[in-house]
């Protein structure tokens, strides 16, 4: 009996469709064929990786890895495994369809309720939720809510002067709007919102029933920090991520030990703030996700089944300026992900052997998506 890995990067977007058969757009598709690999870089002996091509997996995860691993499978194999578990990337409807079709059992699979609980608990509702329990320690900021009016953004205009606003399932960026109020504009005026922007909001609200409106926040460094819950209350802290991105989209992590992850963020918040902050996590997010049904109701309004959520999963944070003094402060919980995010991924590749600290980014040249390891010798966060 072994476990079946599958990298499916559209997660969040199939999350947000809700469809069994949901087409994941170009980008995602080849995403997916060009790093498919990736889950050879933690899976045991014996484990199998799901790919779209076995000999490219094999030959392009050998000369970034150097390493062999032998379990690439892909689709047309299934049916012949004897696959006891599947790990994915994320659950989502879309997934669990393609499995059945080729071949894998029902009982190795996650059920249509348990994904139905991951997609609730995806919502930015619970993000919302978080924030409120972890932003009560000095040295901390943040503010969000849930609006489904137009004049509820309008008024955080007004309250702010600039926000951001977040579809409640979205990815890499995508469903992601900064606003700006213009100067001497008042929260009547219909500036304040122009068509294109009107037009997304209403689409939103109709499809997904709300919007995240936060503060825009003077942001300085991105980071998450990653963990794995056992779905009886326990959730286990794994490491920092330290990452970078281009227009909210995902670019590369800092591949270094925890001490020297810590020493960077060091700079700007203190290492007692962050103890502070995981321990906050591994308790809260351990009694909620257990059992998660009253945390769902608080984001639906009713009882539904309670969903145990087990695996992996990572809080984004950030390092913000301070506005009345020189400075910063820690945002908490700007995103919570409940699936893997590459900082697992970059957590599981081992620091440079010459003690540099070394960069996984994510680049997409000659049309394909590639996977590079790059040691810096000079800062690099």
């Amino acid at each position: 009996m072994a476990t079946l890995h599958v990298f499916n990067p559209e997660h969040d977007l199939a999350l947000a469709s809700n469809l069994s058969n949901f087409t994941a757009p170009h980008a995602g598709r080849q995403l997916r064929a060009d790093l498919g690999y990736l889950p050879a870089i933690w899976a045991e002996e014996g484990d199998y990786v799901l790919v779209d091509n076995v000999e490219d997996a094999a030959r392009t995860f050998s000369r970034v890895m150097r390493r062999k691993f032998a379990g690439f499978v892909d689709k047309t194999q299934l049916h012949r495994l004897d696959i006891e578990d599947v790990e994915p990337w994320g659950w989502d409807l879309a997934l669990r369809a393609f499995l059945l079709r080729n071949g894998v059992s029902a009982e190795a699979i996650a059920s249509e309720d348990e994904i139905k609980g991951i997609r609730e608990l995806s919502h930015r509702g619970t993000a919302v939720h978080f924030l409120r329990k972890l932003r009560n320690r000095e040295g901390t900021v943040g503010h969000s809510c849930l609006g489904d009016l137009k004049v509820e953004v309008t008024q955080a205009l007004k309250d702010y002067g600039k926000i951001v606003l977040k579809a409640p399932w979205s990815s890499s960026g995508r469903g992601i709007r900064f606003v700006s109020q213009a100067v001497g504009d008042g929260v009547d005026n219909p500036r304040a919102l122009d068509p294109q922007l009107k037009g997304w909001l209403s689409n939103v609200i109709a499809r997904q029933g709300s919007v995240a409106i936060e503060p825009y926040y003077n942001k300085v460094k991105d980071f998450a920090m990653e963990f794995e819950a056992d779905g009886r209350g326990g959730v286990k802290y794994l490491g920092l991520s330290l990452f970078h991105t281009e227009n909210g989209a995902y670019t590369g992590n800092i591949l270094a030990t925890e001490e020297e992850k810590e020493e960077m963020l060091g700079r700007y918040i203190s290492r007692d703030l962050l103890v502070a902050v995981r321990e906050d996590i591994c308790r809260i997010f351990g009694e909620e996700l257990a059992y998660a049904g009253p945390l769902r109701h608080l984001l639906y309004g009713s009882y539904p089944t309670p969903c145990h959520y087990h695996g992996p999963f990572g809080v984004d944070m950030m390092v913000v300026a301070r506005d009345d003094r020189e400075g910063f402060l820690l945002h908490p919980c700007v995103e919570v992900n409940l699936r893997r995010t590459m900082g697992h991924v970059a957590l599981r590749v081992p620091p440079s052997p010459s003690g540099f600290p070394r960069v996984m980014s994510i680049r997409y040249t000659d049309g394909a998506y590639k996977l590079a390891l790059r040691e810096y010798k000079k800062p690099c966060y």
